[in-house]
């Protein structure tokens, strides 16, 4: 069932980032270890007493534990409340030719992403993924933002010293390896069927305005990569 593994899921992450053991959690929750466990790999399904502590204990909404919101107080928000930039038109960012277009590949190629994600029907990967960005999003923002050293970062929940030694990194790896694991489960679950076709015609045919994006991101990535691995990390200029 979806809403378990969205439950055994979010209880894991929630432990992880909390940063404590699986037996200190139990201990505070109630339970065995190895019951939590249990929890955690969706081998089993708590009643609604465990819920209600996990909520407390975590200081989360319990829409947000079983998956149903990203928002950790409940709240909800629609699709269509959400305010899209990339609508608008002639929307050049402030300054800038070349972030306003670096900014257009990034927002059309993570719209197919999102969107050939969201045909799988793996709500698992759809979460990790905006993780990842989110991380990626949240660890460019900041360092941008503490650059100049003439602002205080309690402006962020996590601390300055967490930061600088790779916290965001971390969540950025906790959710690719927890994406990788997602798209296993529904192929293994529901078969390579249940994934939309992604060769380069059925790409171009199903997204003919944003495709051109994706690749040459993808290009222009495997460039770089390939450069890297002849050149800069192996010491040459």
């Amino acid at each position: 069932m979806e809403t378990a593994n969205d439950f055994a899921r979010s209880l894991s992450l929630l432990r992880r980032e909390k940063g404590v053991s699986q037996r200190a959690a139990a201990k505070e929750l109630g339970i065995s270890q190895a019951l939590l466990s249990h929890y955690e790999n969706g081998v089993r399904e708590p009643g609604l007493a465990f819920v209600r502590k996990a909520c407390d204990y975590y200081r989360v909404s319990a829409d947000f534990l079983l998956g149903r919101t990203l928002s950790r107080d409940g709240t909800t928000i629609g699709a269509e409340e959400l305010y899209d930039y990339s609508a608008e038109k002639d929307n050049v960012l402030h300054g800038s030719i070349m972030a306003t277009l670096n900014k257009k590949l990034l927002v059309n190629s993570v719209g197919v992403l999102f969107d050939l994600l969201g045909k799988t029907g793996c709500k698992g990967a759809i979460q990790a993924a905006f993780q990842y960005l989110s991380a990626a999003v949240y660890q460019l923002f900041r360092y941008l933002y503490r650059t100049p050293g003439r602002q205080s970062e309690d402006f962020f929940a996590v601390t300055a010293s967490h930061f600088a030694v790779g916290c965001a990194g971390a969540d950025m790896t906790y959710s690719e390896a927890d994406y990788v694991d997602a798209l296993a489960e529904q192929l293994r679950e529901n078969g390579a069927e249940s994934f939309p076709p992604m060769n380069n015609d059925a790409l171009a045919e199903a997204y003919p305005g944003t495709y051109q994006s994706l690749l040459q991101i993808v290009h222009a990535t495997g460039e770089r990569i390939n450069y890297n691995l002849g050149n800069r990390w192996k010491g040459k200029k």
